[in-house]
Order: C-alpha cells, then sequence, then structure tokens
C-alpha cells in the first residue's frame, strides 16, 4: 500500500485553489497518509490565445494529466469536471465528484444587470454555449469571444476593454471574487455547461486504494447530477463543438434534468426536460438526449460538424 499520494492538477490559480481543497480533505480524512501536489501545464494552459472551440477537440484542459496517470507520475487528477470529456481513455476512470457550488453563470459588468445594459454593449466570454444563449435573450449586445483565466477576464471588464463578461459563479467563488458580480444569471435563459461547478477527481482503473481514498469526498446528489449530465451529452455526440448545455437537479429520489442545444452560428435553439429516478440517472440522460434528437437536435449537431470540417 502506498504512504504517499500525488495528486496532480493544472497549474492556473483557480485549478491549484480546488487541488489544494481536495488534497486537505483527504489528509483531513486519512491522517496517516502523506499527500502531495504537482503541476501539469495542458495544451489548453501552452495556448491561451486559441479560441476553446479551436482547441483539441477531446480533452485540452485533461490529457496531460491523463497521461500522467496512466504513467504513474500521479495517483490522482483534479479536474473542473466540465473540462472532462465523456468518453475517458482505456485504463482510466471517474471516480468521485465533490459537491457540486452554485452551477449558475454569472454576470460582471461596471453598469448593471444584463437587462440595464445599453444596446451595443460588448459582452466577452470564451464559450460558445454562453454566447448563444446571450443572443438569444440580448440580440442587440454585441459578444466578443476571449481567452484567459478569470482575472484577466475581470480587468478586461476594469479597464474598459469590454462591457461586461460572463463566468460560472463557482469559480468566483472559489476565487474568492463574488464580491464582481453584478448579476447572476437565470438558469432559465443560460442553463450551464456538463458538470458546470463541480470538481471530477480520476483514477486508474482497478486503483483500490485510490477509489477506497476518495470515496469519502464523492457527493452522491452531485454524483447523480453528473452521470445524467455527462450520459445526455454522449448521447448526443459529446466530441462535437455544438453549444451542448445540461443541469440536473437531484430531490429525494427523483432527478430532473434540463438540456439545450444550440446551432453555433446563433439559429435554432432547443430545450427539453427529462425526469426519473436517481438509480437511473445514466438512462434519464439518454432519454432526454433521445428526446432532442427527435426535436432536430441531430441536424443543429451536424450542420456544427460539417463546419468543423471546413
Amino acid at each position: 500500500m502506498r504512504q504517499e499520494i500525488v495528486v496532480g492538477s493544472r497549474g492556473s490559480k483557480l485549478a491549484m485553489i480546488q487541488a489544494r481543497g481536495v488534497l486537505a480533505a483527504l489528509q483531513e480524512a486519512h491522517p496517516t497518509l502523506r499527500f502531495s501536489l504537482i503541476q501539469i501545464v495542458t495544451q489548453g494552459d501552452r495556448e491561451p490565445q486559441v479560441p476553446l472551440d479551436r482547441l483539441e477537440e477531446r480533452g485540452a484542459f485533461v490529457k496531460e494529466l491523463e497521461e500522467a496517470l496512466l504513467d504513474h507520475r500521479i495517483d490522482l487528477a483534479v479536474h473542473s469536471l466540465k473540462d472532462m470529456p465523456v468518453d475517458l481513455p482505456s485504463g482510466l476512470c471517474l471516480a468521485a465528484v465533490t459537491a457540486r457550488l452554485d452551477p449558475r453563470d454569472a454576470l460582471v459588468a461596471l453598469k448593471g444587470k444584463l437587462a440595464e445594459l445599453a444596446p451595443g454593449a460588448t459582452i466577452g466570454t470564451g464559450s460558445l454555449r454562453r454566447a448563444m444563449q446571450l443572443r438569444n435573450c440580448r440580440p442587440d449586445l454585441k459578444v466578443e469571444m476571449i481567452r484567459g483565466n478569470a482575472d484577466t477576464r475581470l480587468k478586461k471588464v476594469s479597464s474598459g476593454v469590454v462591457d461586461g463578461v460572463i463566468l460560472a459563479a463557482a469559480a468566483l467563488s472559489r476565487l474568492g471574487r463574488e464580491d464582481t458580480i453584478s448579476e447572476y444569471l437565470p438558469i432559465e435563459q443560460f442553463l450551464p455547461a456538463v458538470g458546470q461547478g463541480a470538481l471530477g477527481i480520476e483514477i486508474r482503473s482497478g486503483d483500490r486504494q485510490s477509489s477506497e481514498l476518495v470515496s469519502a469526498l464523492n457527493h452522491e446528489a452531485t454524483w447523480y447530477a453528473v452521470i445524467a449530465e455527462r450520459a445526455f451529452l454522449r448521447s448526443l455526440g459529446g466530441g462535437c463543438r455544438a453549444p451542448i448545455a445540461a443541469l440536473g437537479t437531484v430531490s429525494g429520489r427523483t432527478i430532473r434534468l434540463d438540456g439545450m442545444v444550440a446551432s453555433g452560428e446563433g439559429g435554432a435553439m432547443l430545450r427539453s426536460v427529462a425526469e426519473g429516478s436517481v438509480s437511473d440517472a445514466e438512462r434519464v440522460g439518454i432519454r432526454l438526449a433521445q428526446k432532442m434528437l427527435a426535436m432536430g437536435a441531430s441536424k443543429i449537431i451536424a450542420e456544427v460538424r460539417a463546419g468543423e470540417g471546413r
């Protein structure tokens, strides 16, 4: 049995805050073991100027961490769950999911809430999902696709480069920057990314020790929610860059899953809902995907895929 467990993380400020939180929780739960943390640079970190939808399709923020797992350089990898592809490499598995923080998107702007922004105001985001939902509710605003960490994006607002930015509320909370939030955007208009607000802990398949160590960190309601969300994304063809969103909400033993698919060109936007037992969470996600494919999501996704090939 290993006496030292090595945890791997991206090196960004937010990623390290997240990983240190996981490491501290593990150390508290297992005081006789030693835990260490190492930083690993990913493709997404090396290419900060490349738009997110132009990065390598699979796992731009996780691939190098997964390679370190497979090479036994680390024992656990801590990810923002929304960065994790739905299909993991052979030999790896998602072992635990932390309790989800606020899953909503948040607006940071100098001049009030979204409804109060003047026509033509510029909003920055690195997410096509956010861009499409923003255009759906405020088509009079300009959307500027931007990259960079949260601090970089916040500076774009304070310096007047853009009138506002949309970020994950959970990220701002973990960074201690909730004071910058102008408005928490309603789920009814801004459905979040799959897994948003939760952390995923990835290990080698069959690593019983690591599995047992992280089991204490797994949050049951969040686990069921993200199982449904990820099944929805996978069943739609999760590698596609079409703006896809989903949020699972658990109440007792019932899960409700809201899903959205939008055209990358700002056209059609489809939304629907499925419900079922938490014990059938994956099936709930599959059922919602089938429902939305029948509504026309397949055409939207095919159009996005055709655009990727051009």
